[in-house]
């Protein structure tokens, strides 16, 4: 038997595994306890901030900070419970620390990336860049906020695929779903077409969504027509837009084209179409000259 085989077993031999075994009951029915009262706590201070909260900028926040520190939380009660069982067990963690300590220092260099993204998580949480529920884009993705920690930020997109974005590789985020959105359309018309009945039209329609008791909530201004947007050959393009409340751009906007469509028709308002016009025509004999091929049988 080796040295460090006799070692083992006369550590073995020499622990009283009933009263370590009482003490890591102990520990992991405290760590359990911990973690159900931070839970608890954690999720307190939520329900208190939401119902203090005086808008759904606020819930959203925090719910994103209660989510990051119920996570932290976690990983902070199971570290001390595994070192509180390592000492009950007389298992010394001086030599782990020494080796986490000279492992740090030996995959610093490699880690960059990662600390960064911890950087820049905190960062964003702290200047309420990103929150749950939010739809962003980030990093070149979109889609809804499923969940957001110190390392990375989920994003489910219009298909259902998710995205885990590193916070390191965030660096400008674009979000759809702050206080108030406007829904934008353009509308092309025909060069003949004159533009007050369009922009009547137009009017109507936006009134019309306005006092519709399922739409009306959703539109927060009445609709501002800019103008003319583009003139070009294939037609004009009036731009306008229509205040909304954050993320219904898009359902307001499908409303409003499908309802604008039906009156182009119903008021027989001109659009532009393409038109392709052929010419078939044979070449011009030049003069004096006899026609080719054999004559004419007779």
């Amino acid at each position: 038997m080796t040295s460090d085989a006799a070692k083992m077993v006369q550590w073995f031999d020499r622990i009283n595994w009933v009263e370590k075994a009482t003490s890591i009951a102990g520990i992991l029915l405290v760590s359990v306890l911990l973690l159900y009262i931070t839970r608890r706590l954690i999720g307190g201070l939520e329900r208190f901030t939401a119902s203090h909260a005086h808008d759904v900028e606020a819930k959203k926040r925090a719910a994103t900070v209660t989510n990051v520190l119920r996570k932290l939380a976690s990983t902070v009660i199971v570290a001390l419970a595994i070192l509180a069982i390592f000492s009950t067990l007389g298992i010394s963690i001086m030599p782990f620390l020494a080796t986490a300590g000279v492992a740090g220092i030996a995959i610093a260099f490699g880690a960059q990336s990662l600390v960064k993204d911890f950087f820049r998580g905190f960062f964003l949480l702290a200047g309420n860049q990103i929150r749950q529920g939010d739809v962003v884009t980030i990093a070149g993705k979109s889609g809804l906020v499923e969940d957001v920690t110190l390392r990375y930020v989920q994003l489910r997109d219009y298909e259902g695929n998710v995205h885990f974005v590193p916070n390191g590789e965030i660096t400008v985020v674009t979000s759809s779903s702050r206080t108030f959105a406007f829904a934008v359309f353009d509308v092309t018309i025909a060069l003949e077409q004159a533009l007050e009945p369009v922009i009547e039209v137009m009017q109507s329609i936006a009134a019309q969504m306005r006092a519709h008791p399922l739409l009306g909530p959703k539109i927060l201004d009445d609709l501002d027509i800019a103008g003319i947007e583009n003139w070009t050959p294939g037609g004009i393009t009036l731009r306008a837009r229509m205040k909304v409340q954050a993320l219904e751009q898009s359902s307001v906007r499908r409303e409003f084209l499908l309802r604008l469509k039906q009156a182009f028709d119903h008021h027989r308002i001109q659009q532009p179409r393409n038109t392709v016009m052929m010419i078939d025509k044979e070449p011009a004999q030049p003069a004096g000259k006899p026609p080719e091929g054999p004559p004419p049988q007779p």
